[in-house]
């Protein structure tokens, strides 16, 4: 087999996993081609004669894979995350192994689903996600969380949170495929393609990040505070059964959303801070990200495709 293996030397810990993963695979005849980069080169110009591999393997965070996505957006390109980033929450809803031994075994099995990538755009610029984006009180916690990440791992996010209890409230004015305009005034707006956060707390019930729509969530509350019910109940929705998320939450469906704010909020996807600001358009790209799966998350995206 041949591997176009892409790695962010910035993501993580820096604890060599990537190379454990390519000592592990190579077999008589294989061949793993390693493209590093510190944030500096662009991984879009790594990536254009993917076609040429087998596969993919996006070393790194949630914002190197989905980078690795979303310029092979509709290629059929094979991907592997190989989760090597703080919070790696695509994996974990992929149900991915974090092993290297683990993770060496699923190229040569090829197990892949087709799923959808998000992507929004904001002052003329366009970003892809594959877990989450969105901009206000959850834009503060990526941008607060980054100088702790390798310290303390994905505990920086919720130490990020305990430290602005009081975030910006803004009057939030949206619309969801083309429909009417909708007022309110919240800390923010989440756009979920896949629901799970840390501690596999989904922020949505029955999300199917095969749908080809994307779920809107308004934070409705003008505190913190206010979101911990919708905590509680993503806890309590671990087994699939308690779809309710209180009152501060406020829950559309859509396959394309335009945000505005006033005083404006910053924007993110998949933990990474472009320095962007309201108004966004986004939109989800059905069926545009290959992913390569465990045998364990092949067979529960399998299942639920059938389900539905």
């Amino acid at each position: 087999m041949k591997l176009l293996i892409i790695n962010n030397l910035a993501s993580g810990y820096g604890d060599g996993a990537v190379y454990d993963f390519v000592r592990v695979f190579l077999k008589d005849g294989d061949e793993a081609c390693i493209r590093c980069t510190d944030g500096t080169t662009d991984i879009a110009n790594m990536l254009g004669d993917a076609s040429n591999f087998d596969a993919v393997v996006a070393a790194g965070g949630d914002g190197t894979v989905t980078a690795v996505a979303y310029t092979l957006a509709y290629s059929k390109v094979p991907i592997l995350p190989l989760p090597v980033g703080t919070a790696n929450l695509l994996a974990n809803n992929l149900s991915s192994p974090y092993e290297p031994p683990a993770l060496a075994k699923m190229p040569r099995m090829m197990n892949v689903v087709d799923f959808d990538l998000g992507e929004i755009e904001a002052e003329g610029v366009k970003h892809g996600f594959g877990v989450m984006a969105g901009a206000g009180y959850d834009a503060t916690i990526m941008h607060d969380a980054k100088p702790a990440k390798k310290l303390l791992g994905p505990i920086a996010y919720f130490k990020a949170a305990a430290m602005n209890v009081l975030p910006q409230v803004s009057k939030i004015r949206f619309s969801i495929d083309d429909g009417p305009v909708q007022e309110c005034d919240g800390l923010g707006v989440l756009l979920v393609n896949f629901s799970k956060i840390q501690f596999d707390i989904a922020v949505t019930h029955g999300n199917d990040p095969c749908d080809g729509m994307l779920d809107v969530v308004i934070l409705k509350t003008e505190t913190a505070f206010g979101l911990i019910p919708a905590l509680i109940a993503g806890i309590l929705d671990r087994e699939g059964d308690y779809p309710n998320r209180s009152d501060s939450l406020d829950i559309h469906r859509g396959k394309k959303v335009h945000v505005e704010a006033d005083p404006p909020m910053h924007i993110q996807f998949d933990g990474e801070y472009p320095e962007l600001e309201t108004p966004f358009d986004a939109r989800i790209l059905p069926g545009a990200g290959r992913f390569i799966l465990s045998e364990a998350g092949f067979e529960q995206f399998s299942r639920s495709r059938k389900s539905s």
